[in-house]
Parts: structure tokens; C-alpha cells; sequence
């Protein structure tokens, strides 16, 4: 199969862990394009990322899930230490890096995100998000004002809100870098457009990965858990009832898993 030239990525996580972390990467990465922007809509998106964040850490369980996954990515890059072929220099760094932000996690002695559920500003935006048009002015008014600041006063603002939960953020992709390099893409084939593949449960894959050629006009479907997996490439221009697409498709493929 010739190398894709133009891609398009699809991820798919096969535990709960995985998918969570994805979930705050992904709000991370819009509460950072949007912190850049000087309009009043931006600050609004860049807000609703830190809210959506903070409702994702308001489990008890997060910080105890962090530490856990980044023990046990300890434990394991330790053990392939004594290989000769293995940078000893990247991998000490990766080690002390881990070392870091399990110790920040543990010197956090609240809940993640708590001061920001304390928050009445932030919590009056929250009650009102869910209602169609509930954070028009007349219904936020102090909001209101706080988008007219200057946008400086407004990143500084957002920036600092950030600066409790930049732990998370800092773990999260620390821990998926690791996850997704864990592996190389394959080249594979989805005959009539389906491909399927047990997995060995004691490895523990964590993300799957799939490649297509945009050029295609298909995209991925996956599905699966820890003992298989299930990709379908479906039509993209039925966008009403999407079906099967019936060609082979070449894909590139990666299971990730530390």
C-alpha cells in the first residue's frame, strides 16, 4: 500500500480511563485556541472548555486514576531500562517527568477543580449553560461585563482560572505522548469495508488508531473492547443514512497500548 498523503485521524479508546483523558485533552486544546483570540465569542468557548473541564474533574476519582496511570507508566518504561538499544537519556527524562507530576498531584490536597466549583462568577455561568440562550446579558449581566473587559484583563483572567487545573493538563499529555507513541502504524486492509481484530487482553490496548486517505470521502467508525475491535468505513456523502461503503479500503493502523 502506498503511503497515505493526506490523512485523516481517527482515535478510538477502549477503556474508561483512555476516553477521559482524551475528553480533557481535546477541551484543553479548545480552551487554548480560543484563550488566543481577542473576541467576545472566543472568550465565551474559551470559558465553556474550563467549565466543561471542571465538570469532567468534579469526579472523585480522577486524581487517584492520574496517579495510578502514571505509576503504572513508570513501572513499565523502568523495566525496559536494562536494554541496550533503549536512549537511556529520553528515557530518564520521561522517568523525572513522570516523577514531576505525580508529586504535583499528590501536593494537591483538594479535589481537582475545587476552587472553580466554588467559584459564584463561574457557577452562574454554569446553571445558565445548559439553557437554550440562558447566558444573554439580561440573564448574566455581570458576565456581560466581563466580556466587555479588555481582552487582556480577559486572558489574564482565563489564564489564571487555568493555572489550578494545569496539572491535569500537563499529566493528560504526558500520559497520552506516551500512550500514542507507544506503537507504529501498520498497513492494513478493510475488505469491503469492515476489518476486525482480536486482541490479546493481557496486553491491555488502550487507543486505536486509524489513518485513511481523505481523498477517499470515507471515514471510520470503531468500536471494540479489550478483546476486539471492529472498524467500518462508511460513506461520507450519505450524511443522512451513512452505509457501508462495499470497496476494499487501505488504511494505516495502530494499537496503543504501555
Amino acid at each position: 500500500m502506498p503511503a497515505l498523503q493526506n490523512p485523516i485521524l481517527f482515535e478510538h479508546p477502549l477503556n474508561e480511563r483512555t476516553r477521559t483523558l482524551l475528553r480533557i485533552a481535546h477541551l484543553f486544546e479548545q480552551f487554548e485556541y480560543h484563550l488566543a483570540g481577542s473576541s467576545q465569542w472566543q472568550s465565551r468557548a474559551a470559558l465553556q472548555a474550563l467549565l466543561d473541564i471542571s465538570s469532567i474533574l468534579a469526579r472523585t476519582d480522577i486524581k487517584k486514576d492520574l496517579i495510578k496511570q502514571l505509576d503504572q507508566q513508570q513501572k513499565s518504561l523502568a523495566s525496559i531500562g536494562a536494554n541496550p538499544k533503549v536512549d537511556q537519556v529520553r528515557l530518564q527524562q520521561v522517568l523525572d517527568d513522570i516523577t514531576h507530576m505525580t508529586e504535583r498531584l499528590y501536593a494537591c490536597n483538594r479535589q481537582l477543580g475545587g476552587s472553580l466549583r466554588k467559584n459564584d462568577f463561574l457557577n452562574s455561568i454554569s446553571q445558565r449553560a445548559p439553557i437554550p440562550g440562558g447566558s444573554y446579558e439580561f440573564d448574566l449581566p455581570q458576565f456581560h461585563y466581563w466580556l466587555n473587559l479588555p481582552h487582556t484583563e480577559r486572558v489574564m483572567q482565563l489564564d489564571g482560572w487555568r493555572h489550578e487545573i494545569s496539572t491535569v493538563q500537563e499529566t493528560a499529555e504526558l500520559l497520552l505522548g506516551l500512550l500514542r507513541s507507544s506503537n507504529v502504524y501498520q498497513e492494513q486492509t478493510a475488505v469491503g469495508g469492515i476489518y476486525q481484530q482480536n486482541l490479546n487482553s493481557k496486553r491491555g490496548i488502550q487507543l486505536i488508531q486509524v489513518k485513511v486517505e481523505a481523498a477517499s470521502l470515507l471515514y471510520a467508525e470503531i468500536s471494540g473492547s479489550k478483546h476486539r475491535f471492529c472498524i467500518r468505513f462508511l460513506e461520507s456523502s450519505q450524511w443522512e443514512h451513512p452505509q457501508q461503503t462495499e470497496q476494499d479500503v487501505p488504511f494505516a493502523l495502530k494499537t496503543c497500548a504501555i
